[in-house]
């Protein structure tokens, strides 16, 4: 279950903040995560596959609009 939290953690730190790493982050906004991630797999119990894609198509998307942006 921490594996899982920590993934959910970090995939959401991930298509929320692009630009910053993981491993940079402070420990108390790294636990913030972890919450958030906590409470993402209790609402979602089995389903949290659908969560990590949803989350990596977010963040694939994100990555996509930027050299838009500049054009």
């Amino acid at each position: 279950m921490q594996h899982t939290v920590e993934l959910v953690a970090r995939a959401i730190h991930k298509a929320e903040h692009q630009e910053l790493s993981w491993d940079s982050e402070p420990s108390a906004q790294k636990d913030r995560f972890r919450e958030y991630a906590r409470n993402a797999i209790d609402l979602l119990n089995e389903d949290v596959g659908v969560l990590l894609l949803a989350l990596e198509e977010a963040t694939t998307g994100k990555r996509m609009k930027h050299p838009r942006a500049a054009a």
